[in-house]
Protein backbone atom coordinates (compact mmCIF):
# COMPACT_ATOMS: atom_id res chain seq x y z
CA UNK A 1 0.00 0.00 0.00
CA UNK A 2 1.48 3.28 -1.08
CA UNK A 3 0.88 6.42 0.95
CA UNK A 4 1.23 9.92 -0.42
CA UNK A 5 2.33 13.08 1.37
CA UNK A 6 -1.23 14.32 1.94
CA UNK A 7 -2.19 11.06 3.67
CA UNK A 8 0.90 11.28 5.90
CA UNK A 9 0.02 14.89 6.68
CA UNK A 10 -3.47 13.78 7.71
CA UNK A 11 -2.04 10.95 9.86
CA UNK A 12 0.34 13.40 11.56
CA UNK A 13 -2.54 15.76 12.25
CA UNK A 14 -4.69 12.97 13.75
CA UNK A 15 -1.76 11.77 15.88
CA UNK A 16 -0.99 15.33 16.96
CA UNK A 17 2.57 15.01 15.70
CA UNK A 18 4.37 18.05 14.36
CA UNK A 19 6.14 17.16 11.13
CA UNK A 20 8.10 19.58 8.96
CA UNK A 21 6.74 20.06 5.43
CA UNK A 22 9.94 18.74 3.84
CA UNK A 23 9.64 15.41 5.72
CA UNK A 24 6.25 14.26 4.44
CA UNK A 25 7.59 12.59 1.30
CA UNK A 26 10.26 10.66 3.22
CA UNK A 27 7.75 9.58 5.86
CA UNK A 28 5.35 8.49 3.13
CA UNK A 29 7.99 6.09 1.81
CA UNK A 30 8.86 4.74 5.26
CA UNK A 31 5.23 4.21 6.25
CA UNK A 32 4.50 2.55 2.90
CA UNK A 33 7.34 0.08 3.55
CA UNK A 34 5.99 -0.68 7.03
CA UNK A 35 2.49 -1.29 5.66
CA UNK A 36 4.02 -3.55 3.01
CA UNK A 37 5.62 -5.68 5.71
CA UNK A 38 2.29 -5.90 7.53
CA UNK A 39 0.62 -7.04 4.31
CA UNK A 40 3.31 -9.74 3.95
CA UNK A 41 2.53 -10.96 7.48
CA UNK A 42 -1.13 -11.31 6.53
CA UNK A 43 -0.08 -13.79 3.81
CA UNK A 44 1.63 -16.17 6.26
CA UNK A 45 -0.25 -19.41 6.91
CA UNK A 46 -0.79 -19.63 10.67
CA UNK A 47 -3.23 -22.53 10.59
CA UNK A 48 -2.45 -24.91 13.45
CA UNK A 49 0.02 -22.55 15.14
CA UNK A 50 -0.76 -22.08 18.82
CA UNK A 51 -0.80 -18.50 20.13
CA UNK A 52 2.24 -17.51 22.18
CA UNK A 53 2.82 -14.93 24.86
CA UNK A 54 6.57 -15.44 24.89
CA UNK A 55 9.25 -17.07 22.73
CA UNK A 56 10.39 -19.01 25.79
CA UNK A 57 8.13 -21.44 27.63
CA UNK A 58 7.62 -19.94 31.08
CA UNK A 59 5.67 -21.14 34.06
CA UNK A 60 4.85 -18.41 36.53
CA UNK A 61 5.45 -19.33 40.15
CA UNK A 62 2.32 -19.31 42.27
CA UNK A 63 1.55 -19.41 45.93
CA UNK A 64 -1.36 -20.75 47.88
CA UNK A 65 -4.47 -18.63 48.18
CA UNK A 66 -4.50 -18.16 51.94
CA UNK A 67 -6.21 -15.39 53.86
CA UNK A 68 -3.93 -13.83 56.45
CA UNK A 69 -3.99 -10.66 58.48
CA UNK A 70 -0.58 -9.67 57.16
CA UNK A 71 0.92 -9.92 60.63
CA UNK A 72 1.76 -6.19 60.63
CA UNK A 73 -1.03 -4.61 62.70
CA UNK A 74 1.30 -2.23 64.55
CA UNK A 75 2.87 -0.97 61.30
CA UNK A 76 -0.55 -0.29 59.76
CA UNK A 77 -1.82 1.51 62.84
CA UNK A 78 1.35 3.62 62.97
CA UNK A 79 0.20 5.22 59.69
CA UNK A 80 -3.23 6.15 61.09
CA UNK A 81 -3.96 9.57 62.51
CA UNK A 82 -4.18 10.01 66.26
CA UNK A 83 -7.67 9.16 67.60
CA UNK A 84 -7.94 12.48 69.43
CA UNK A 85 -7.04 14.50 66.34
CA UNK A 86 -9.54 12.54 64.23
CA UNK A 87 -12.34 13.26 66.70
CA UNK A 88 -11.46 16.94 66.78
CA UNK A 89 -11.49 17.27 63.00
CA UNK A 90 -14.63 15.17 62.41
CA UNK A 91 -12.52 12.98 60.11
CA UNK A 92 -11.73 15.97 57.89
CA UNK A 93 -15.28 16.05 56.52
CA UNK A 94 -16.95 19.18 57.93
CA UNK A 95 -19.99 18.95 55.63
CA UNK A 96 -20.76 15.39 56.75
CA UNK A 97 -20.23 16.34 60.38
CA UNK A 98 -22.64 19.28 60.03
CA UNK A 99 -25.26 17.01 58.48
CA UNK A 100 -24.88 14.58 61.37
CA UNK A 101 -25.52 17.37 63.86
CA UNK A 102 -28.49 18.80 61.88
CA UNK A 103 -29.96 16.07 59.63
CA UNK A 104 -32.70 18.38 58.31
CA UNK A 105 -30.09 20.65 56.71
CA UNK A 106 -29.62 19.95 53.01
CA UNK A 107 -26.35 19.93 51.09
CA UNK A 108 -27.27 23.07 49.17
CA UNK A 109 -27.46 25.16 52.32
CA UNK A 110 -24.08 23.84 53.52
CA UNK A 111 -22.32 24.68 50.28
CA UNK A 112 -23.06 28.41 50.63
Amino acid sequence: MALDASTVKNIAHLARIKVAEDQFEALAGELSNILGWVEQLAEVDTEGVAPMTSVVELTMPSRGDEVTDGDCRDQVLANAADTASRAASDHGLPMIAAMARAPSVGLSSLAK
